[in-house]
């Protein structure tokens, strides 16, 4: 068998980040590592231009060439297919969306007869998991070639609207933080965009579009609109889950990977976006093991791939609106009707963005006011003055990424910030020339016109005195109430704040009120309702720092398996 070599093979990202990786990208399995692989999959044949998968259709698998040579394309807006590479024997053919059996974001057809190998979604996480040495090999490749589509822009929806406005910026807000690749266009300055636009009649109060993989066009979507469009947000409904994870943060995601490695069946709920407002920082320079520092992003997309490898089902975005205990088996109702049954539940839903009482907010949230600093704002805000209010140490990643990119940045605290603030990140502050703190201040009004923002103004607590900038963008990192209403009518014990209640801290009257009716108290990390526990920010007396959620993730496995051998077992 002639193995082709990957540089040859990597035809039109030559100029795309990760070029010089193709090898890792595109790697060809020896003879041997094909003989343990082939005892996973199926063996197919394919004709001279069959689609052995199809952009925005359900894909069968991880595919194992044998013979013959197969084209991924991409279809831009001019409806035109752009060759990405070609694979030919010993390659294999797939990305991340694979191990969930996600819809595909490309075209993949025989150039000629092709003999393939395929693999089940299934029999992919089998191979990850039984052969070490094939398994790290074929993550590694999974993982760069869905980096590669997402910043060469290759696959995924095509979002067209006018640069900046507020929809448009949300809708690629939601494919970035969930791992999507997307090209977004602008019909002002690109001709195949003003061309579809015309063709479907859009008109300016239908922008943005998305036109989906698999050819639907949506206008103005919502995040779960578009997310349907890509399966992202699926659901076996009809299995009852050993677990249940509410809340894809870091505490989530820890909890869906060692419950996933460890044989129990996953599944977890977010309502916007993996990785949770650690997800939203632009650099943790803390965290064990990552001394330069890591994105938030970065570590949630490892995190979220793990606990697709081991096969834990993730449905994003989905909104939970209530735990139903009225049976002997929990289960979750979700904001669509769906629902999703489980053995146990795990509540790390974490905590929502905190709002000052300043009046108009609401009016500029996703108009100017915005809850996170990305790589999209910081194009936004190139040579602008911003605001920003915060002193914790999220508010100063964001400073110090925020400064990189606009002119001056107005942060504005009611502490010292040596009050609130890691020293690492006060030093950098005070180092950068364009960064003004106002201590003592809050914010007091907000003014804008019907396209956004246009000012912020903030007065000094002691004194009374304002101060004002023309920013039309105002960043609030001010905390977070905890995400547990939706608990509600199951009557989990909160303190006053609302976090949720665990082990020892329900001893006495708290466990005797809930109604607890077992013999033994509730496990650490267990709530008042038995079977239900809580990790993370969510839960009261917890450390709010992302590597503590972790911790919280990985101790609440074994709790888990102790409580679901009391109960019964595994399903």
């Amino acid at each position: 068998m002639d193995l082709p070599d990957p540089e040859d093979s990597f035809v039109v990202l030559a100029d795309a980040p990760l070029a010089d990786r193709a090898e890792q990208m595109f790697p060809a399995l020896d003879a041997g590592q094909i003989d343990r692989i082939a005892k996973l999959g199926e063996r197919l044949s394919f004709a001279d231009g069959d689609l052995l998968f199809e952009r925005g259709k359900e894909g069968p698998g991880f595919f194992v060439m044998l013979s013959g040579w197969v084209v991924i394309t991409n279809r831009d807006a001019g409806g035109h297919d752009v060759t990405i590479v070609e694979q030919g024997p010993g390659q294999f053919l797939a990305e991340t969306g694979q191990l969930a059996g996600r819809p595909a974001l490309v075209d993949g057809r025989a150039r000629g007869p092709v003999e393939v190998l395929l693999l089940t979604p299934e029999a992919l996480r089998q191979l990850l998991i039984v052969d070490a040495a094939i398994g790290e090999m074929v993550m590694r490749a999974l993982i760069l070639r869905r980096v590669s589509l997402i910043q060469s822009g290759a696959g995924g929806p095509i979002l067209i609207g006018t640069a900046g406005m507020p929809d448009l910026v949300r809708l690629e807000t939601f494919c970035e933080r969930n791992g999507t690749p997307k090209t977004v266009l602008d019909p002002a300055t690109d001709d195949d965009a003003k061309a579809l636009i015309e063709r479907f009649g859009v008109s300016d109060d239908d922008l943005p579009i998305a036109v989906c993989p698999n050819g639907e066009v949506l206008r103005n979507p919502t995040d779960r609109a578009l997310a349907h469009c890509l399966g992202l947000d699926t659901i076996d409904t009809a299995t009852t889950f050993d677990v249940a994870i509410v809340g894809a943060g870091p505490a989530g995601l820890a909890a869906a990977v060692y419950a996933a490695s460890e044989g129990l069946s996953v599944v977890v709920l977010d309502a916007r976006a993996y990785g949770g407002q650690a997800g939203a920082s632009a650099r943790i320079e803390n965290y064990l093991g990552f001394p330069t520092g890591i994105s938030g992003q970065a570590l949630a997309g490892r995190a979220f791939g793990q606990a697709q490898k081991f096969g834990a089902q993730i449905a994003i975005p989905v909104t939970v609106e209530k735990l139903d205990c009225s049976r002997k088996t929990p289960s979750l109702v979700l904001g669509d009707g769906r629902r999703v049954r489980a053995r146990s539940i795990v509540v790390a839903s974490g905590a929502a963005y905190r709002r000052p009482s300043v009046q108009g907010l609401q009016r500029y949230e996703g108009r100017g006011v915005s809850y996170w600093a990305s790589p999209i704002e910081a194009r936004l805000v190139k040579g602008e003055e911003v605001a920003l209010v915060g002193g914790g140490n999220s508010a100063g990643q964001a400073v110090v990424f925020l400064a990189g990119h606009c002119n001056k940045v107005n942060l504005v605290v009611r502490r010292p910030l040596a009050e609130t603030m890691s020293n690492y990140l006060i030093e950098r502050i005070a180092a950068l020339p364009n960064v003004t703190l106002h201590v003592g201040s809050e914010i007091s009004e907000l003014h804008g016109n019907k396209d956004g923002l246009t000012g912020v103004t903030w007065r000094n607590r002691d004194t009374g005195e304002e101060a004002s900038c023309d920013s039309r963008y105002l960043f609030l990192f001010i905390g977070a109430d905890p995400n547990s209403a939706w608990l509600g009518e199951c009557d989990a014990v909160r303190d006053r704040k609302g976090f949720v209640m665990t082990g020892d801290a329900l001893e006495g009257e708290a466990l005797k009120g809930a109604g607890w009716h077992l013999d033994r108290k509730p496990m650490p990390l267990e709530t008042s309702i038995p079977g239900v526990f809580a990790i993370g920010d969510v839960r009261a007396g917890s450390v709010k720092r992302v590597a503590a959620g972790v911790g919280e993730g990985a101790a609440v496995v074994a709790q888990l398996h102790g409580y679901l051998a009391d109960v019964g077992g595994t399903g």
